[in-house]
């Protein structure tokens, strides 16, 4: 029987510090060089998952934009990808200035990563995330919503506060073509509304990915509200120690914490070759 793992990044891979402790490195390149299917599924780039992620050197794909993409490590390419349709996500542009909220649009442009924004009309945080990733992808500075209405586009971002964005959600969760997640970042306490296409979810990147590579069976790990959707598809589910407790209420056990490496040590205790 082959088995895939797939673990979540933030809060779960990573420590408190957003790194991968050189335990989690060292551990996953071992195991992967021995034949473990292993990939992680994020709401981050290419970019900034690989950079953060670059102690991690054996091969194997990554899941990212929570789902928008899978993209080879080793030749940088999408394997799949998953595009708004394009009045669907001008609908959503406008929904959301409506309400004087500004989304980080992104979208892909002749085979590049690309994110549109309106810089004056910018929240304080949402200008940090800006600058705390400025040269990870192609950033485009535009001065009006129409600018905004990008081809190609997979994923939105609103960094506001909760009195704009909880409405918003509340609004869009059930929309037919997307999937819309609102929760608080685990690192700085940003709140985030998030739009992605309805095909676009860690769940469903798993399973294409888990057909891809012909699995059996899926193991997964994570910690927040955003993996809800991983956990209902899997085999098997472990939730970590500072996981959000609908999470653990799901799962199949709970394990270590991130900054325990708890991933890491639930493999090498749990896999065999």
């Amino acid at each position: 029987m082959k088995t895939l793992y797939i673990s979540d990044l933030d809060g779960t891979l990573l420590n408190s510090d957003a790194q991968v402790s050189k335990f989690t490195a060292d551990t996953l390149n071992s195991l992967i060089e021995k034949g473990l299917l292993f990939s992680y599924a994020t709401a981050r780039s290419f970019s900034t998952a690989g950079e953060i992620t670059k102690d991690i050197t054996a091969h194997f794909p990554r899941i990212l934009y929570n789902g928008a993409f899978v993209v080879d490590n080793a030749t940088k390419q999408p394997v799949i990808t998953n595009f708004f349709d394009d009045e669907t996500s001008r609908q959503f542009v406008r929904t959301l200035t409506a309400a004087d909220v500004w989304p980080l649009m992104y979208y892909y442009d002749d085979g590049v990563e690309s994110m549109a924004f309106i810089r004056e009309n910018a929240t304080a945080e949402m200008k940090e995330f800006i600058y705390e990733y400025e040269g990870t992808l192609r950033h485009h500075q535009v001065h009006s919503a129409q600018e905004l209405e990008k081809k190609n586009t997979y994923y939105l971002v609103c960094i506001d506060s909760a009195e704009k964005l909880y409405p918003l959600y509340e609004k869009l969760k059930d929309h037919p073509d997307a999937n819309v997640i609102y929760q608080i970042d685990v690192y700085s306490g940003r709140q985030w509304l998030e739009i992605m296409p309805k095909s676009a979810s860690k769940a469903n990147a798993v399973l294409m990915l888990k057909e891809k590579l012909g699995c059996d069976k899926l193991v997964c790990f994570g910690d927040g509200k955003n993996d809800i959707s991983m956990f209902s598809i899997r085999d098997e589910c472990y939730a970590l120690a500072n996981a959000v407790d609908e999470l653990k209420a799901i799962a199949t056990g709970v394990i270590d914490s991130n900054d325990n490496d708890g991933v890491a040590k639930w493999l090498l205790e749990n896999t065999e070759f």
